[in-house]
Order: structure tokens, then sequence, then C-alpha cells
């Protein structure tokens, strides 16, 4: 099959597209053709080597940590799904490979795709909208009538967070630049502040919950606008303890993580708040509870641009570049 192919990490490293052989088929899987793949910030840190500590990636590897597509195969003990259905999913992260004409996934990890979105837009949704669930749902048990921060409201993963927690019932603030005010206020934004003219801290006080995706210096200021027992939930890191005991880290693994998140812990103690790291996992289950939000149009997809499989370099530099409103697709089929 063809495939998008990292042969080693590194800035520089662009990848190529090549031949690789088809994915292997277990007993729990389903193999899925790829019509199409979303691109995501992950796929290029994991090429550049970022993650290579705690994602052990053998060489050479197929990237792409989204898919929707047509179930072709399925394994003996397959119940849920059968062939000719469509499906989309994120792979669990030691079986990503999504830029390729097929993927081979444990059912666990893969849902029924939403009736009224094509597979283009179905690609968009699974990795972004899983993270917004597990930080608000899951993580921050969010509440009606509680607020929310929401740093870079019309990424990926803004778009749908907006979306979700105003279906909790929340208010939401956002941050973006002066092109896309209009954009996180039609997805539900209360407050949209321009970051590129105004300090979020002199704005914001009291709330509940903040979502990070950005940088250190971001992330120590945000606890200047939580209340005291608030949460802080940062999804680019550094990753904690509680994260290295998930994943079942070594001891030395344990104790670099403890150490690279030494310092923000400290301070939000001091706030009187809470640090977590999330590095969201595959689930089929919450993202069919996510297939239902979009069907009764609660959220719906915020796609970019679609780029054509030969580009998928190029769409990996878009996505680099930070000015994607929403989410960045690979037509693969």
């Amino acid at each position: 099959m063809r495939a998008f192919i990292v042969d080693r990490y590194g800035k520089k490293a662009q990848g190529r597209i090549g031949e690789m052989p088809d994915p292997e088929l277990r007993e729990n899987d389903v193999l899925v053709q790829v019509y199409a793949a979303g691109v995501n910030l992950l796929d290029s840190k994991i090429r550049s080597g970022e993650f290579k500590l705690i994602l052990p990636y053998r060489l050479p590897l197929i990237l792409g940590n989204d898919v929707a597509g047509v179930v072709v195969q399925v394994g003996r003990r397959v119940r849920r799904f059968k062939i000719g259905d469509k499906v989309y999913a994120r792979p669990p992260q030691d079986r990503i490979g999504s830029f390729a004409e097929l993927i081979s996934m444990n059912e666990d990890a893969v849902a029924m795709m939403p009736n009224n979105l094509t597979l283009e837009e179905a690609a968009s949704i699974p990795l972004v909208a899983l993270t917004a669930w597990q930080a608000l749902v899951e993580m921050a048990n969010l509440k009606k009538g509680q607020k929310v921060f929401i740093h870079a409201g019309s990424g990926g993963v803004g778009t749908i967070a907006i979306q979700l927690a105003k279906h909790l019932g929340a208010t939401v603030a956002t941050t973006t630049s002066t092109a896309n005010l209009d954009l996180v206020k039609s997805l539900g934004a209360d407050i949209a502040i321009d970051y590129k003219t105004t300090d979020f801290t002199k704005v914001l006080r009291d709330y509940d919950v903040v979502l990070n995706s950005l940088g250190t210096e971001t992330l120590n200021k945000s606890l200047e606008v939580l209340k005291p027992g608030g949460k802080l939930i940062s999804i680019s890191g550094p990753p904690d303890p509680d994260f290295a005991k998930d994943q079942g880290a070594s001891w030395f693994l344990t104790l670099v993580m403890r150490l690279l998140s030494f310092g923000i812990r400290r301070k939000a103690k001091h706030h009187r708040v809470s640090y977590s790291f999330l590095f969201m996992r595959a689930s089929g289950q919450q993202l069919s509870e996510i297939t239902s939000l979009i069907d009764s149009g609660v959220i719906r997809p915020v796609a970019d641009r679609v780029f054509p499989f030969e580009s998928t370099k190029e769409a990996l530099a878009y996505v680099e570049t930070g000015r994607a409103k929403g989410k960045v697709v690979v037509k693969v089929r």
C-alpha cells in the first residue's frame, strides 16, 4: 500500500510517500480503507522526535492520528462492525498510521461516522474532539454555570472545545487573532479576546477551568485567572507524574516527568489550584457520544483546507504555521 513514511526523526525530517506492507489484521481489529486523514500538530511533533521518549516508535513509521474510511475486513472476534461500514477513529497511540491507503485498529477505538458529515469532515474530528471531551468532561467535570477559558479558540481543539463547553452549560472565554474573533463567537464563545491587543490576565478572573494548548509563558500566566480550587489542564505539556503512572513509565522517565512539571505544579499549589497534563487516548465509546452531538447539531466540524495525499508534506507545513482555522485534512482516496 502507499503511505506517508518517516525514515528518521529531526526538525529537518520531511517524510515521503512510498510503499509499505499492508497492516496485519488481529482478531479484534477492523481493517479500514482510508478515505481521509486529519492532520495534527502531533504528527509534526512525532516526526521531529519530540515524543520519542514517551512514544518509542520503530522507524520507518507511517504518520497519521485521525482517520475516516470504510471497513474492508474484520477480525474473527469483531462484533460491532461489518464490511462496508463508514467509520472514523483516532487510532491507538501505538498503532497510528492513517496517512496510508489502509489502517488496522482495535474495534474499541472505532466509531460509526456521523450521518451528516462527508468523509473529509469526519476525518477532522476524532483527535481534537476526544481531546476536548477528555479535558472538559473527564478531567474538569465541567458543570452548568461554571467558567472555562480555552486558549487558541480558532485552532483544531479550540473550535470543538468551545462548542462542547457551551453544550455543557459553561461560560466560555477564549483567545484568538483579530481575523478569527467572529468565528469563535459563532461557535459560542461568550468572551473573545484578541491576543494581539489584549492581555487575558487583565480581563479574566475567577475561572473554574483553563484548557491550555500553548507554551510555558501562557501556561504560567493562566494560573492568574483561576479561582482557588480551579483546574489548569494542558495538552502541550509539561507531562506530570500522573501521566507517567498512566503510561506505566520506567522509574527514570517518571523522574524526568516529575522534574519537567515541578515548576508549574509548585506554582499551581501556591495559587491553590491543580495542574494536569492530558495526552488524549483513543476511545470508540467516547467518539460514539461525540457522534450523537454532531448528528443532533450541537457540534459542527471546522475544517480549513483539504490537501491531496500527494501534498501531505505541504499539509504538515501548513499546520505548523499555526494559522489554520480548525482542522486540515488529507484526502487519501
